[in-house]
């Protein structure tokens, strides 16, 4: 068990390092980048950014991430007074909530609708103001809680 505890601190240290550095991007410099050219120019490129994402390997780190921190926390839940048991639980819950949740809740609906406006609309200069005001601040949830957590995790990593 030992064994399986450690490649899978390892491995989610590195999904979730990429996941962090991902939103990051994000949070630091595409969506200003987006909201800085002409607005529609600005939403059919993130309209494309997620239905492109849907269909690459970020979904696959995004679950398998999200699955290693949901099973840390739950081991570290039932170890509770191991060495490392309580960082295993709140690192897997943080990443679980302040990443799967958020994103859950908070980016993809607003991604949705976002979807389902037409960037040469009516709508669409009020959609964007929407979308970039409350779609950034749950990136950067993200982001925070995606870094704290690589950094809890691999504090705590030993080598095989």
């Amino acid at each position: 068990m030992e064994i399986f505890i450690t490649i899978l601190l390892w491995s989610a240290a590195l999904m979730v390092g990429i996941m962090a550095g991902v939103y990051f991007a994000f949070s630091v410099f595409v969506m200003q980048s987006l909201d800085a050219v002409e607005r529609s120019s600005g939403m059919i490129a993130m309209q494309s950014i997620n239905r492109v994402i849907q269909k690459s390997l970020f979904v696959l780190i995004f679950f398998t991430s999200s699955l290693a921190c949901l099973t840390l926390a739950i081991l570290g839940g039932m170890a509770w007074s191991d060495a490392g048991a309580w960082q295993m639980a709140f690192g897997g819950g943080l990443y679980i909530i302040g990443m799967l949740v958020v994103t859950i809740v908070g980016n993809v609906p607003l991604n949705n609708a976002l979807e389902g406006t037409d960037a040469h609309g009516g709508d669409a200069e009020t959609m964007w103001r929407r979308y970039m005001s409350r779609w950034l601040p749950w990136n950067h949830v993200r982001t925070i809680s995606s870094g704290l957590v690589d950094q809890r995790d691999c504090g705590e990593i030993e080598p095989l």
